[in-house]
């Protein structure tokens, strides 16, 4: 029987999906998909298999997310392993952007992680066992130019800083990490990229499963630490 609850944001596809199977494998834990249409989660889910389970979670609307939160508490318990996945980009430059696309890229990459941690971290401490991986890019990455559109850049070194930060903050048997995936073959990464989704899932696999004395508060890249 699964003794660790596991969701995953943005599960219904590509490297999200990848990683919730990648995790369902594992028979101590049991996978949430979460999905803000919950339809394509029900349907990742059953593909998916291993006893997986579709929640809906609407990351850029900060009231629905709580209360979606408490429903996936009250039902399913306290939830182990958080893996921070989705995400949006927003290709417009810095005169171009509109003010409702950075704010969702910002909403959706960054605050709704905040707000999961916030909730789930709770009951992590409580058990004395959590494993955050938070899905970030080398785009959102200081040593490597925060490379890509500015939104997207951005918003992932917001991210990147509040897992430096929260791994901080945290006490106990909870590990925080970021994770680059690389250039994945999905709706974001378009089809001329150079990994599939499975690859790319593996770091953020490993880090939600990582043993008492693994890291916390490092950025990895193919399970390796790369600089801020």
């Amino acid at each position: 029987m699964p003794t660790k609850l596991a969701l995953v944001t943005g599960a219904n596809r590509g490297i999200g999906k990848a990683i919730a199977a990648g995790l369902a494998k594992h028979e101590d834990i049991k996978v949430l998909v979460g999905s803000r249409d919950l339809a394509k989660g029900e349907s990742a889910a059953l593909e998916i298999g291993h006893g997986t389970t579709a929640v809906a979670l609407d990351l850029g609307d900060r009231a629905s997310l709580k209360r979606q939160v408490e429903d996936i508490l009250s039902t399913h318990g306290t939830v182990d392993i958080l893996v921070n996945n989705a995400g949006v980009l927003e290709e417009a430059g810095l005169m171009d952007v509109e003010d409702s696309a950075f704010e969702k890229s910002l909403r959706v990459n960054m605050l709704a992680a905040f707000d999961l941690m916030r909730l789930l971290i709770p009951g992590m401490a409580e058990r004395g066992y959590g494993r955050i991986a938070n899905v970030s890019s080398g785009w959102g990455s200081f040593s490597e130019g925060l490379g890509g559109p500015l939104s997207y850049a951005v918003s992932k070194a917001a991210l990147n800083a509040l897992t430096f930060k929260a791994a901080k903050d945290v006490s106990g048997n909870i590990k925080i990490n970021a994770m680059c995936p690389g250039w994945v073959k999905t709706d974001m990464g378009g089809a001329n990229a150079e990994r599939t989704p499975g690859e790319g899932a593996d770091t953020a696999i490993w880090l939600a499963t990582l043993p008492d004395d693994g890291p916390t508060g490092k950025f990895f890249r193919d399970r390796k630490p790369i600089r801020w």
